[in-house]
């Protein structure tokens, strides 16, 4: 007996002794630990460093493009005062002495410092200042300026320039995702994102050769100049006008193409100024009622009217003149490329070498003719002269 309560008492004594081990290392072990012990297992985020973005995010087309966006603010100095002058204070007022100032975005497109904006944002502008996404700034020299297509080529004098990849609107479909950079009112660099809504938007007025992609991501005024960017980061466009009964975003923004845009800054860089060919024509969209005038004859036996644009007026010893177009000759194809509105004969006119005969083919009446023209060079627009 006495030997069995030995052998129990050794036994509690090294149950207790577990028991106090365990519940002073691992207490979640014991059914019976007080909640003031219990360890409760969480589910914790990874860290950013190794955490992957949810599905249809686009925060890594934002960090590739962003650095490549600077923010443009230009000063125009105030016209002095006319003092003693009574008639100009009686026309004009009392004028302010305070400098404007403008703000607008643009895009690093070149290591070496060249940035493409709009042309109104830098028009007429006496100083232009370039702050980068790091916080950098640098002044900017206008290289050149094409009011044609509202694109202007900046230089800064930088080292370690993030520049943009361009990319490739070939494939743009209406549909595809879409991020449009800038800074807006100016309250810093903005994302914001939508899909492509159109595409070969003209007749809008805005500029002289309209090519626009259209937009529902939204551009307000300061992002004239941004970057519309695909995915994957790479520059579709240079952002450049919204529709707005407003002045805000309304869902409708354009953008110039990057195949466009660099196509200006290459003879903005060569020569200082873009050189489109010429005719001396005054062209309008072919209605019924001008084919009925001048005696189009109605396209086959549906009656349509020929694909083509009506010229209403040749200016005299210009280039058509002299090749022998008329008032009343429908414009068909320019140099083997149909052309069946005016934006398409202004795109295609402009693309002719000047000096360099080209295949101008016309309706007159019923007859079907080929002109020989020698392209005059496209006179350039006052905003358009070299600096």
């Amino acid at each position: 007996m006495k030997r069995f309560w030995l052998l129990f008492s050794q036994t509690v004594t090294l149950l207790l002794a577990v028991i106090f081990v365990v519940s002073t290392l691992k207490p979640q072990w014991l059914l019976f630990a007080p909640h003031s012990t219990r360890q409760v297992t969480l589910l914790e985020a990874p860290s950013s460093a190794t955490q992957q973005r949810p599905a249809g995010s686009l925060s890594e087309a934002a960090r590739i493009a962003s650095p490549s966006v600077v923010s443009i603010n230009t000063s125009k100095n105030a016209k002095p005062r006319r003092k003693g002058d009574p008639w100009f204070h009686f026309f004009n007022g009392d004028p302010d002495d305070q400098d404007l100032s403008g703000l607008g975005s643009g895009v690093i497109v070149s290591p070496q410092g060249y940035i493409l904006t709009n042309n109104h944002v830098v028009e007429e502008a006496d100083g232009i200042e370039v702050v980068l996404h790091d916080g950098r700034k640098a002044t900017a020299k206008v290289i050149g300026v094409d009011p044609d297509t509202d694109l202007a080529l900046l230089k800064i004098e930088l080292d370690k320039l993030p520049a943009i990849v361009l990319g490739n609107t070939e494939n743009l479909l209406v549909g595809d995702v879409v991020l449009a950079i800038g800074n807006p009112f100016g309250v810093g660099q903005t994302v914001t994102s939508g899909i492509v809504s159109a595409l070969g938007r003209n007749h809008l007025g805005i500029n002289t050769f309209e090519n626009f992609i259209q937009t529902d991501a939204a551009i307000n005024p300061g992002n004239s100049g941004g970057a519309l960017v695909d995915v994957r980061g790479h520059l579709l466009g240079i952002n450049s006008a919204i529709y707005s009964r407003s002045g805000g975003s309304m869902g409708i923004g354009f953008a110039i193409p990057v195949s466009t845009a660099k196509n200006i800054m290459d003879s903005l860089l060569k020569d200082g100024k873009v050189t489109r060919g010429w005719l001396g024509v005054e062209p309008v969209e072919l209605s019924p009622e001008s084919a009925q005038a001048f005696g189009v004859v109605p396209d086959g036996p549906s009656g349509q009217l020929p694909q083509g644009v009506m010229i209403s007026g040749v200016l005299q010893n210009g280039p058509a003149a002299k090749a022998g177009l008329k008032p009343g000759d429908v414009i068909t194809q320019v140099s083997s490329h149909q052309v069946r509105n005016v934006a398409e004969l202004l795109s295609q006119v402009a693309t002719l070498q000047p000096g360099t005969a080209s295949t101008l083919r016309i309706l007159r009446g019923n007859k079907v003719l080929e002109l020989m023209v020698n392209p005059g060079t496209r006179p350039l627009s006052p905003a358009n002269k070299p600096r």
